[in-house]
C-alpha cells in the first residue's frame, strides 16, 4: 500500500513507482479521476487520450518489471504544451488553421520527457500561437483559474499552470517569451522558471538565433521544478548557442540557500517603471519583510531596465512578422485581433530597429552584469496584478490608471525576459481576497542553479 496521491510531490510520485510501490498504470488512474472531475469546468487539458496513456503506462510497467533501465521520470503522466509537438497526437498552437493537425515529431523538450520516461495523456491549452497571458483560443475555448474559476489562469502556459495546481499532473513544460511560464504560475499558485538564455535548447525553430523564447519547467514546487529542469537542460547539437552544463546539473535534492546575508534588492514597482495592483505590491513587500526577518541583507534597489520597454516590443514584433506574416496572408481572418496587430507593427519595421533593440539588448546584459556585482537575487512582482475575470483579455486598468495596450501590464515579467537573465515565480501568498500571487526572483545569468536554491529557501520560509 502506498501513500501517493495527486497531490503528492512529482519526485514521491516517481520514487513510489521506482521502489514497485505503486504502478505506472495504478498512478495514472489516480490522475485520470483527477481529470475526469476537475478538468469539465477548467478546461486545463486538451486532445486529452486516456486509452493512448493506459497502453503506455502498461508498456513502462513491463519496461520496469523487465528489469530495463528507468529515466527520472518514469510513470510520471504528463501533458505537452500545446506548441510543442508531440508525435502522433493532435497539435493546435491554439489557432483554428491547425485545429486538426497532427504532429510528425518530438520537438526536443518532448523528445527528452519521452527519453526520461514520462507517459502522455494529452496536451495544456494555450493562447493563439502563445500570444498574450490569458489562455482562450477558438479551438478549445478558454481556461480557467483553479482557485477561482471566474478568473483568469494566465498564459500562455495556462493550462499547464492550472492542471499542476488541480492535481491533473505532477509536471508540466512550459515556455515564456513575455511571462508566458513566469504569470500563469503566479495566477494559479505553482512554480514557474524561466531559465536562462541558452539554458534549455529547442528544436525545431525557424530562427535558432530568435533569443527571447525560452523554454522552461513548471511544477507545484522548487524541487519538482529542479527536477524537470534536469531533464530538459543541457546541450544538443542542433541547438548551437546552448550552455554547456549536463542537465543533471540541476538535479534535485536542493539545498536551500542560507538567506543569513543573502543579498536581497527588492523592487516592488522598478523604481517607478512598474504599475503595480496594491494587492500584490503588498505580498512583495511582506515577502521581502520576511527575508530581512531570516537575516538577509535587503536594499530597495533595482536595476535601470529604461531601455527593455522598447527592446521587447521591438524584438517581439519582428519576431512575431517573420514567423506569421505567411500565415497571416493565407489565412487574414483567422488570427485574433491584437495578434494580428502585433504581427503588422513588425512589417513596418527597418533594419535601423532590429539593430538597435539588439543593441539595447547588449546593454541590459551589461546592466544586469554589474547589478549582480553587488547583489545575489532581485525580488519584484512576478504579475503586476492578480487574476482578472476570465472575460476579459487583458487587465485594462491597475489601481483606476489605464494601460495603453494589452502588453503594458506585463512589464514586470517582460522587462526580464530581455536581460537573459533566470526569473522563477514562487507563491508567495494571496489578495484579501484569496486569489494566488507570486514573487519574482531574478539571479545572474547562468546561476540557474543558485536561483533554485535560493527560491528553495524563500519557499521553506514562507511555508513557515
Amino acid at each position: 500500500m502506498t501513500d501517493v496521491t495527486v497531490e503528492s510531490t512529482a519526485r514521491e510520485q516517481a520514487a513510489a513507482v521506482r521502489a514497485g510501490e505503486i504502478s505506472a498504470a495504478e498512478l495514472l488512474e489516480l490522475h485520470l479521476d483527477r481529470i475526469e472531475e476537475r478538468n469539465p469546468e477548467l478546461n486545463a487539458i486538451v486532445s486529452l487520450d486516456a486509452e493512448r496513456a493506459r497502453v503506455a503506462a502498461a508498456v513502462a510497467d513491463q519496461a520496469q518489471a523487465s528489469g530495463e533501465e528507468i529515466g527520472p521520470l518514469h510513470g510520471l503522466p504528463f501533458a505537452v504544451k500545446d506548441t510543442h509537438a508531440l508525435a502522433g497526437w493532435r497539435t493546435t498552437f491554439g489557432s483554428p488553421i491547425f485545429a486538426d493537425a497532427v504532429a510528425d515529431h518530438d520537438d526536443l523538450v518532448v523528445e527528452r520527457v519521452r527519453a526520461a520516461g514520462a507517459v502522455f495523456v494529452g496536451k495544456t491549452n494555450v493562447p493563439e500561437f502563445a500570444a498574450g497571458s490569458h489562455t482562450f483560443n477558438t479551438v478549445f475555448g478558454v481556461t480557467r483559474n483553479p482557485v477561482d474559476p471566474s478568473r483568469s489562469a494566465g498564459g500562455s502556459s495556462g493550462g499547464a499552470a492550472c492542471a499542476l495546481a488541480s492535481g491533473m499532473v505532477p509536471l508540466a513544460d512550459g515556455s515564456d517569451m513575455g511571462g508566458s511560464l513566469r504569470n500563469p504560475a503566479s495566477f494559479c499558485g505553482v512554480v514557474g522558471m524561466r531559465p536562462s538564455w541558452g539554458r534549455v535548447p529547442e528544436w525545431p525553430l525557424y530562427n535558432q538565433w530568435e533569443t527571447t523564447s525560452v523554454g522552461g519547467p513548471m511544477a507545484r514546487n522548487v524541487g519538482d521544478v529542479a527536477l524537470l529542469l534536469s531533464v530538459i537542460a543541457g546541450p544538443d547539437p542542433r541547438a548551437p548557442h546552448v550552455l554547456g552544463d549536463p542537465g543533471p546539473t540541476f538535479a534535485p535534492p536542493l539545498v536551500p540557500a542560507s538567506l543569513a546575508g543573502l543579498r536581497v534588492a527588492c523592487a516592488v514597482d522598478l523604481g517607478g517603471a512598474l504599475v503595480v495592483d496594491d494587492a500584490v505590491a503588498a505580498v512583495v513587500r511582506r515577502t521581502a519583510e520576511r527575508l530581512a526577518g531570516a537575516g538577509a541583507a535587503l536594499t530597495e534597489s533595482h536595476p535601470d531596465l529604461s531601455l527593455a520597454d522598447d527592446t521587447f516590443r521591438t524584438l517581439r514584433a519582428w519576431h512575431f512578422q517573420a514567423k506569421f506574416a505567411d500565415l497571416l496572408a493565407q489565412h487574414p481572418t483567422s488570427f485574433k485581433p491584437s495578434l494580428e496587430a502585433n504581427i503588422r507593427a513588425g512589417a513596418s519595421l527597418t533594419g535601423a530597429d532590429v539593430a538597435r533593440a539588439y543593441t539595447q539588448r547588449t546593454a541590459l546584459a551589461e546592466t544586469m552584469r554589474v547589478f549582480f556585482e553587488q547583489h545575489d537575487v532581485l525580488l519584484l512582482p512576478t504579475s503586476q496584478v492578480p487574476p482578472f475575470p476570465v472575460e476579459q483579455e487583458f487587465p485594462e486598468t491597475i489601481n483606476g490608471q489605464q494601460m495603453p495596450d494589452y502588453l503594458a501590464w506585463m512589464r514586470s515579467a517582460y522587462f526580464i525576459t530581455v536581460t537573459g537573465c533566470p526569473a522563477i515565480s514562487v507563491p508567495a501568498g494571496t489578495t484579501p481576497y484569496g486569489l494566488p500571487v507570486g514573487v519574482q526572483l531574478v539571479a545572474r545569468h547562468g546561476s540557474d542553479r543558485q536561483l533554485l536554491e535560493v527560491a528553495a529557501a524563500v519557499e521553506e520560509l514562507l511555508a513557515g
